[in-house]
């Protein structure tokens, strides 16, 4: 009798050990389909900075983005042709350089993928240059290329001056003259003309929530309008009257004056006839 106790004890041991492992295994299989699912319905975006705290300007935005459910990671450039992502280092190879030092990282083509919008919150004279012709060789303008291309939304900085935060270190200039401005300014036009948005670094976190949400953003202003009526337009207008990135409509036959012009330039205004 005693044996045949302990045998059924045995068997309900054994029993229960079955049902607790089918539990176990319920519980886990629910617990990775939800967190398959959450993964799924997060939205992804990558931020492309100039340097490891660039970022850090952008807290209060990064976290409205997190508020309305959107993920981000972080590209921190290492000079134009490396960057990195977390702990892998993102390396553009172009024509003089086939292998990456990290063979298990994304190439900068590869990234857009991954990610619903692009964005860039400060560019220069020489990336949007590549960008604007198609070229490669950099980080920004490879990725850039593979988000057009698959149709990926690219949000950049407007209100930026154009020059590499190391050449203003090096240089001791926090903006260009006036003909790489101009210059600039033409690459700009190009870049909107393929597509891509042009927004006030304070605002680019509504500019994703607008791309990938479809949160229409009452405060977005890019460019504001402003209109001269006179005939010549003078430096002491402009410095009173336009802030940088403003719009300014004026007449065919109106004259400007060269030091207005080049004050036209240093702010980025953009000149519309009518």
């Amino acid at each position: 009798m005693a044996e045949m106790f302990r045998g059924d004890e045995m068997g309900h041991d054994i029993n229960r050990e079955a049902e607790l492992s089918k539990l176990v295994e319920a519980i886990v299989r629910d617990l990775l389909a939800n967190a398959t699912k959450e993964k799924k319905e997060c939205k992804k975006v990558l931020f492309i900075f100039c340097d490891s705290s660039a970022h850090e300007r952008y807290t209060d935005s990064l976290i409205q983005l997190r508020n309305e459910g959107i993920d981000y990671d972080f590209l921190f450039l290492d000079g134009e042709t490396s960057g990195w992502l977390g702990l892998h280092k993102i390396e553009s190879t172009n024509g003089t350089k086939v292998l990456a030092e990290d063979e298990f990282a994304p190439a900068p083509l590869e990234l857009p993928k991954e990610y619903e919008a692009i964005v860039i919150p400060e560019i220069d004279l020489d990336n949007i240059a590549r960008i604007s012709l198609g070229l490669k060789g950099s980080i920004k303008a490879e990725i850039v290329f593979a988000a057009l291309v698959l149709e990926k939304s690219v949000i950049i900085g407007e209100d930026v001056p154009g020059i590499k935060r190391s050449d203003r270190r090096t240089l001791k200039r926090v903006a260009l003259p006036p003909a790489y401005q101009k210059l600039f300014i033409q690459y700009k036009e190009e870049l909107k003309r393929m597509g891509i948005t042009f927004i006030k670094q304070e605002m680019l976190h509504e500019a994703v929530l607008e791309k990938i949400k479809g949160i229409s953003v009452v405060s977005r202003s890019i460019n504001k309008e402003k209109h001269f009526h006179g005939n010549v337009l003078t430096a002491g207008w402009v410095d009173s009257q336009l802030k940088r990135n403003d719009l300014l409509i004026m007449k065919k036959t109106a004259l400007i004056t060269p030091k207005a012009k080049d004050m036209l330039l240093e702010k980025q205004i953009e000149v519309k006839y009518v």
